[in-house]
This record gives C-alpha cells, sequence and structure tokens, in this order.
C-alpha cells in the first residue's frame, strides 16, 4: 500500500481520528480518463460492460452487481479496496458489515464496492476477478467474505481459485469460472481503477462518500464503525 493521500482542492479539512485521516473536501465532479477501459478486452466483452454500468446520484459508471442498497438512498458510499490489503480485510470484515447493516439495509446508504488492485500484490487482480464473476451471478457476498477471511493462507499459495471453488457449489464455480477465463467483466475493474485514480487515490481502503447537494467526504484508510458512525449519521439525517 502507498502511503500518502493527495486530493487536488483548494479548500480541504483535515481530522485525525483513531489512526484514520477523514479528508472533507469540496464537492468535484468525477472524471473520466478519457481512455478506453479494457482495450485488451475483446469487442462483445466491452459492449456487456457497458451494459451493465449504471449512475446513481451524479457518481456513475456503477456496476450495479457490486453495490447493495436503494437507488434512492440519499448518500452513495464507494470503497475502493485490495483484495490482498489487510487493511481492507479489516474495513470488510468489521466497519462495512455494520454499515451494512445499520445503513444499507435500512435504505440510507448506497453502498458500491470499487476493485483497486494495486500492483505490489501479485494476487489482487485475479481475486477482484473472481469477485467479480461471483457477483455477476448473484454470489458476491459469499466470495467477498472467503476472499478476505482467507486472505493470509490464498495470498500465500497464489491459490485464489480454490478459495472461491471451496465457497461455492460446483455449478456456480463453473459459472464463475466461465466469467473469469472469457475476460468480460475485465472492462468493469479496469473503470474502477480509473475512476480511483482520478480522484485520486494512493491508498486502499479509501471510501468516497457522496451526498445529494453534491458535497464530497473521502475517508483514507482503515476506520472503525464507530469514527464512521458519527459521519454517516450526520449525513443521512
Amino acid at each position: 500500500m502507498n502511503r500518502r493521500f493527495i486530493l487536488a482542492s483548494s479548500a480541504i479539512m483535515v481530522f485525525a481520528a483513531m489512526g484514520a485521516f477523514l479528508l472533507v473536501a469540496a464537492p468535484a465532479a468525477q472524471k473520466s480518463s478519457g481512455k478506453s477501459a479494457g482495450k485488451s478486452a475483446s469487442a462483445a466483452g466491452s459492449s456487456a460492460a457497458a451494459q451493465t454500468i449504471i449512475t446513481v446520484d451524479g457518481v456513475k459508471d456503477i456496476d450495479p452487481d457490486k453495490a447493495l442498497g436503494s437507488k434512492n438512498a440519499g448518500v452513495v458510499m464507494e470503497t475502493f479496496t485490495d483484495f490482498q490489503c489487510p487493511a481492507c480485510k479489516q474495513l470488510y470484515t468489521t466497519t462495512l458489515q455494520r454499515v451494512t447493516d445499520n445503513y444499507v439495509d435500512n435504505n440510507k446508504i448506497y453502498l458500491v464496492h470499487r476493485d483497486f488492485p494495486l500492483p505490489m500484490h501479485a494476487y489482487s487482480r485475479i481475486a477482484a476477478s473472481y469477485a467479480r464473476a461471483a457477483c455477476h451471478i448473484g454470489k458476491c457476498e459469499v466470495v467477498e467474505q472467503a476472499l478476505f477471511s482467507n486472505q493470509e493462507k490464498w495470498e500465500m499459495n497464489g491459490d485464489v481459485k480454490g478459495t472461491v471453488a471451496a465457497a461455492l457449489s460446483p455449478a456456480d464455480m463453473k459459472k464463475v469460472q466461465a466469467l473469469v477465463d472469457s475476460g468480460s467483466l475485465e472492462p468493469l475493474i479496469d473503470r474502477d481503477k480509473q475512476i480511483g485514480q482520478a480522484v485520486p487515490i494512493n491508498q486502499t481502503p479509501t471510501t468516497v462518500i457522496h451526498t445529494r447537494d453534491g458535497q464530497t467526504y473521502p475517508v483514507v484508510g482503515f476506520v472503525s464503525y464507530d469514527v464512521l458512525k458519527t459521519l454517516l449519521d450526520q449525513l443521512v439525517k
């Protein structure tokens, strides 16, 4: 993981809370890199990806199969993670589980999981590929949970496929493997990465919270549920 977060804005307030930095910035529109995502993917794969993405409250290029909650929620919360990142595992297994229970399931927050595999992690991209495929057959939670929970094991032996297979039925694993092999979902991972680079994101996890009035609140690094709850309660009112 990189060690710094840089946000290009004329007005930034920085708060320190329990070892995590909360950056509150002036509203800024998401930018496109201007490059075609997934140039290496087939034309059919790119077309499938283009048909999948949606926009919610001005937040563009969302893969609905990697999102939870009501699109009518007043807050959109994007979390950029790397499956091989220990801090991402901690955020997912503690903070985000409680955010889902208390805000997403109550239609207060629309939660978007963005893939941001870092180049120094040998298996994070393939983990993102298997997780994305699982989400597209309706098995998102079980596979993401398996990958994060068994992170130390598969990052040692590289057996991402075996970790995913252990969490799925043979029939579901066959569907997932077919999607991974086709490469049709790779443009969606590339798109997430480009969105993160435009923020810019230099550390995982990073969460970007958007309110309906156009305010944007980037939260960098692991943050406990209790700390995040203080901010969320203000934003969902």
